[in-house]
């Protein structure tokens, strides 16, 4: 048996659809009736003969809240996501310098975006979690880009220890809060942005501001 929880290449989604806890939705997510679209999906692969589910109706309807609301027209079509636009791809996956038309529409956003869930009407239903793991923690609720363009490689390390964040590396994480401080326009931000047109990180160096490369 073996257990994963987005730790391995699984195909969760269209696992949990077959499965009955849910269908993917016109954003591509999990959609459960009872939770919404804000869930984590687990996987058990087991050798065990277990009697299967009926898989769950689709019940988007004639809603496109979630197509309308990407800020980069990641959804060609509903169902259909184009991950090459998509800004929780391009802040966390993507290792290169992320395309400049698309850094003006990331705003302030430094890790992932989440806009096609937030809207999600089915979200109505979904309750606050109770695992004290998921709570947000006091230091990462509403950071000041002006403390993360200054996280050295250890401060980094320490901050987002046991956070998804770490996964990402301090190299694409000041890439794309430099692009946020771009966004922003504050001229108190520029000190700390041009110091780090020194720094070793290629991706600091490249990070860019208002759309446009720093170096």
């Amino acid at each position: 048996m073996k257990v994963f929880v987005d730790t391995a290449p699984v195909m969760e989604k269209p696992l949990a659809a077959r499965a009955g806890l849910g269908w993917q939705g016109k954003h591509t997510n999990l959609v459960s009736r009872q939770h919404g679209s804000w869930l984590f999906l687990g996987a058990i692969y087991t050798t065990l003969a277990l009697k299967p589910d009926s898989p769950h109706p689709d019940r988007c309807g004639r809603c496109t809240a979630c197509q309308t609301a990407c800020p980069t027209n990641a959804f060609p079509a509903p169902y259909t996501l184009d991950a090459r636009r998509c800004i929780s791809y391009l802040t966390i996956e993507h290792k290169g310098p992320i395309p400049h038309e698309f850094r003006a529409a990331i705003g302030n956003r430094v890790y992932g975006c989440d806009d096609c869930l937030a809207v999600c009407p089915w979200n109505k239903f979904a309750l606050a979690s109770r695992e004290a793991a998921f709570a947000p923690r006091a230091e990462l609720t509403a950071p000041l880009l002006a403390d993360l363009l200054a996280l050295d490689d250890a401060t980094f390390r320490t901050i987002f220890a046991g956070s998804p964040i770490k996964r990402t590396g301090r190299d694409r994480f000041l890439r794309n809060v430099l692009i946020a401080a771009g966004n922003s326009a504050d001229p108190l931000l520029a000190p700390p942005v041009m110091r780090l047109l020194n720094d070793p990180a290629p991706g600091a160096r490249r990070g860019g501001l208002g759309g446009k490369p720093t170096a």
